[in-house]
């Protein structure tokens, strides 16, 4: 197991597990791997991201490796321009939906593509035994101008723009005072859509409504949509991979939801296609891929996992359930920005709203959350579920059955001390008293 990588990137509380000692070593271990430059480092609006930002490109030319600026940009803004201007790898300077005292470092390939599992533990070995090389000659640091134009151009080139913008689509945009500031709004604007913004100030804090959306902190969003008859509503988390949207009548999406409309949208287009998702997402999307002939594929948690899988065997459409989608033809990557050009796409082609299509849409009911839990406990956890529940699916953390239609899973979280819980259901009823009894089973294994 990796000891410094979690589910996705390294991510600490800076100046305590994340101290500029080790961010020093650990990209002199990266610049060892990677061998050769120019690298392209991005940072999201977090207060310690641009001193990291120094460090981590000093420590570049230290190694003899050139290395660009991109600045302030989404995650998938800096991993779509690593790969389409010919960028050795890319560093992205981010803790993503992390409260505002963590920050952390996500590599990406020269695919654009956050580097394997493998290759996450081929630089933790390096970092461990210190075996980078001294090179005499020091690199050079530059500055990539060209990041968010290329970014948005790449999104619009993938989907039927001239149809969009034909709708004149009213679209509210909760930015979250991240990173999406600065690229969702020119796609917007490049769409002809009417956009209502909030939170779009980038601030490191979060003030807004913190670096996460959930159902608990979109109220505002909600209210805006309703208020001002909006076609849709999206939030975005602090670096800008994940979205959660909401529909026309103020409703809240969960990631599944958007992800399952989304799937059969494109699906449609592009039948005997392949389908990557996790362990933890609804099982309805295995119905939806039989309709169109196409296959489903499911992974541990962590995108990671899934645009690695998706990469090898050139699979359409990838996704998370926390809002994460990925599209394969642009990046196998999670994109907000790609993602919500699709959503306008699939609502152009639709001669419903968004509220009729979820309506419409024939799937079990999901949920997720979340318990404070040490390492220690959490494993103490697995270990006693595992007794209790022999035949259950151990793949990530544990996956219990109940019956066809409803399954809890849990597994500790790759980012935080906690443990997520997951769990499906055919009706509302039946999901709420699930997961009742299963935080409950947890706590009280916890605390023993």
């Amino acid at each position: 197991m990796a000891k410094f990588f979690g589910t996705n990137g390294i991510r600490g509380i800076f100046g305590e597990d994340l101290t500029l000692e080790f961010i020093h070593d650990i990209v002199l271990a990266s610049a060892h791997f990677f061998k050769k430059g120019p690298i392209l480092v991005g940072y999201d609006g977090r207060n310690s991201s641009r001193i990291i930002t120094k460090v981590v490109c000093a420590t570049l030319n230290s190694a003899g490796l050139d290395c660009n600026i991109a600045g302030l940009v989404p995650t998938p803004c800096l991993e779509y321009t690593t790969k389409n201007l010919g960028y050795a790898a890319g560093i992205m300077i981010t803790a993503s939906h992390n409260p505002p005292q963590y920050n952390g470092i996500k590599f990406s390939a020269s695919d654009g593509v956050e580097i394997s599992r493998e290759d996450e533990l081929v630089i933790e070995d390096i970092y461990l035994n210190k075996k980078w090389t001294k090179n005499s000659k020091w690199g050079k640091i530059g500055i990539e101008e060209k990041t968010i134009q290329v970014y948005v151009d790449g999104v619009i080139s993938q989907i039927d723009s001239n149809k969009i913008k034909s709708k004149k689509f009213k679209v509210v945009l909760d930015l979250g005072n991240g990173t999406q500031a600065v690229a969702a709004p020119l796609l917007c604007e490049k769409l002809s859509c009417e956009t209502i913004l909030i939170n779009q100030n980038i601030d490191g804090s979060f003030p807004g409504r913190g670096s996460e959306p959930t159902p608990q902190n979109l109220l505002e969003l909600s209210e805006t949509v309703k208020n001002n008859n909006a076609n849709l509503g999206i939030a975005f988390d602090g670096d800008g991979d994940r979205s959660i949207f909401c529909d026309n009548s103020g409703k809240i999406l969960t990631g599944d939801k958007s992800a399952l409309l989304l799937t059969r949208h494109l699906l449609q287009k592009n039948p005997n296609s392949i389908v990557v998702t996790c362990l933890n997402s609804s099982s309805a999307i295995e119905t939806i891929a039989q309709e169109f002939d196409s296959d489903v594929i499911r992974t541990k948690v962590g995108s990671v996992e899934v645009s690695r899988k998706m990469i090898p065997i050139n699979a359409l459409v990838g996704f998370e359930e926390n809002g994460g989608f990925m599209y394969g033809k642009h990046n196998q990557v999670r994109d907000g920005c790609m993602t919500l050009a699709l959503m306008f796409e699939f609502l152009s082609y639709s001669e419903k709203t968004l509220s009729q299509e979820i309506f419409s849409l024939h799937s079990n009911f999901t949920t997720k959350d979340k318990i404070p839990c040490s390492l220690d406990s959490s494993k103490k956890l697995i270990s006693e579920l595992k007794k209790e529940y022999p035949e259950s699916d151990i793949t990530d953390g544990i996956k219990i059955q109940i019956n066809q239609n409803s399954w809890v899973m849990i597994r500790p979280s790759g980012t935080e001390p906690i443990i997520r819980i997951y769990a499906e259901a055919e009706n509302q009823e039946k999901l709420d008293s699930l997961m009742s009894k299963f935080i409950k089973k947890s706590e009280s294994i916890i605390s023993r």
